[in-house]
């Protein structure tokens, strides 16, 4: 087995710089190559390093990945993580791959991994990880996940599997809360009371009926889509009390402010990015590092310097101009990013809409989205449609109620994000879909400047 894996490794390696050299990321591709030299290269790796998280979900992966990466490095852990969001099986050993010796020896204290739903349960028998984060669950590629509660089953399942496992669970989403069932240590996390006013009151929820009992749920209120303050009638199952809690949130020029309780403790967290997802993934960070035996004050010192990875909002300026992109994939999250695009500024707006095996084949899922509040919105000055499903796209705006003379057709990709930044808004929303994403971010890359967190970091009021 050791030339096997030495072989593996070898080749790993290679296929990364050729697949940089190409132009390529070598996010995935030497995790496709180690695993057909040698198939037990991910355990026979994962064996190495004494603590593994395996952060899954459908939204926020990457994002509360990096974040705890980022944490676990600034306390002076050497770490391994898919940095990417190559969160196959593949990209997953791709990251153990660039990390390892030639000769597969390892000195890391831990790997941060994020992990695809689907995926889920092979990597978690392979890697046997010492702490699992799940963040939510919404409808995501009906056509390869399926209908959302066989998701759900598969993670439950595999959870009640892995011996000595600690959970990280997502307080405000009945279909993660439930997981404190399986008969393993957890650990909640959410938002303390209600934070959001007409922006939470999206139409798509995916969690209308208790999955304990069958009964539909009352709630007090939403965070958004099924996130909120439940309450099962029949059964009682309802919003658990949290270890760690924000209470108060908000947002001043893209930087977001939290007060949270861990545990007995009062933290104050300032993140220098917009969307009110980020909070949660703040929080599940806050709450892995209970199980890790990180002080929260030093997880807020990290999270204050956090660099978004590519589409988590990342920001670019051209011409003196904001322009953000960002990664849409689900109508949920479809949702929050329309609302980030609410402010009273002229703007002007790009949609990518791919297809592809990654994308998931059935697009049905743009129909859920709430693009019937963007008819209200005259600041949007222009709404460019763009990539294989352009026209599927351009035709779900105008049966929202957006005025045909606002939407514009441009299924290259190129063609339509130059269009875009040449608009006359002040400021620029680029939304895309998996395999677009890549593309517009290095054709942006091309013109704009991307601005990096750091240039502004000292002008930020540090937590006390």
């Amino acid at each position: 087995m050791r030339i096997r894996i030495i072989a593996a490794i070898a080749a790993g390696k290679v296929a990364h710089y050729l697949s940089r050299i190409f132009g390529g990321r070598g996010s995935s591709l030497p995790g496709v190559v180690a695993l057909r030299v040698f198939p037990g290269t991910l355990e026979a790796l994962a064996r190495q390093v004494p603590c593994a998280v395996l952060v899954t979900g459908t939204n926020g992966k990457t994002t509360t990945n990096n974040m705890l990466a980022g944490v676990l490095e600034s306390c002076g852990r050497r770490v391994i993580a898919n940095r990417e969001g190559a969160n196959l099986i593949t990209g997953v050993t791709a990251a153990f791959i660039r990390a390892a010796g030639i000769r597969g020896g390892l000195k890391h204290d831990a790997a941060l991994l994020e992990v695809d739903e689907a995926a889920f349960p092979q990597v978690a028998e392979l890697v046997k990880p010492t702490v699992v984060v799940v963040t939510n669950f919404f409808r995501d590629q009906l056509d390869r996940y399926g209908e959302l509660d066989k998701t759900v089953s598969y993670i439950k399942t595999t959870l009640q599997r892995i011996p000595a496992v600690k959970l990280v669970l997502n307080a405000d989403d009945p279909l993660v809360a439930q997981f404190a069932g399986v008969g393993r240590p957890f650990i909640f996390y959410g938002l303390g009371n209600r934070i959001r006013g007409k922006e939470a009151q999206t139409p798509t929820r995916e969690a209308r009926f208790c999955p304990l009992c069958g009964k539909e749920f009352i709630y007090a209120y939403y965070h958004y889509s099924q996130l909120g303050a439940f309450r099962c009638p029949g059964c009682g199952f309802a919003r658990p009390p949290a270890d760690v809690e924000a209470n108060t949130v908000f947002t001043t020029d893209h930087t977001t402010h939290c007060s949270v309780r861990v545990k007995e403790t009062l933290t104050q967290v300032i993140l220098p990015t917009s969307g009110f997802y980020n909070v949660f993934n703040a929080l599940a960070v806050l709450g892995a590092g209970l199980w890790l035996g990180i002080a929260p004050e030093k997880i807020a010192a990290s999270l204050s310097t956090y660099v978004p990875a590519v589409g988590r909002l990342q920001k670019f300026v051209y011409k003196g101009r904001p322009v953000y992109l960002n990664l849409v994939k689900n109508p949920a999250g479809f949702n929050e990013s329309l609302n980030l695009i609410g402010s009273p500024q002229p703007k002007d707006v790009f949609i990518a809409l791919n297809d592809n095996d990654a994308d998931g084949r059935d697009i049905s899922w743009i129909w859920d989205v709430d693009f019937e509040s963007l008819e209200r919105q005259k600041q949007i000055l222009c709404f460019v449609c763009s990539g294989r499903r352009a026209e599927e796209m351009a035709l779900r705006l105008k049966y929202a109620g957006v005025p045909t003379g606002k939407i514009e057709v441009h299924p290259a990709i190129k063609s339509g994000v130059r269009r875009v930044l040449e608009g006359m808004g002040s400021g620029v929303y680029l939304l895309a879909t998996y395999t677009a994403l890549w593309p517009v971010d290095k054709i942006l890359r091309r013109y704009a400047m991307e601005v990096n967190n750091a240039d502004r970091l000292s002008s930020l009021p540090r937590p006390s």
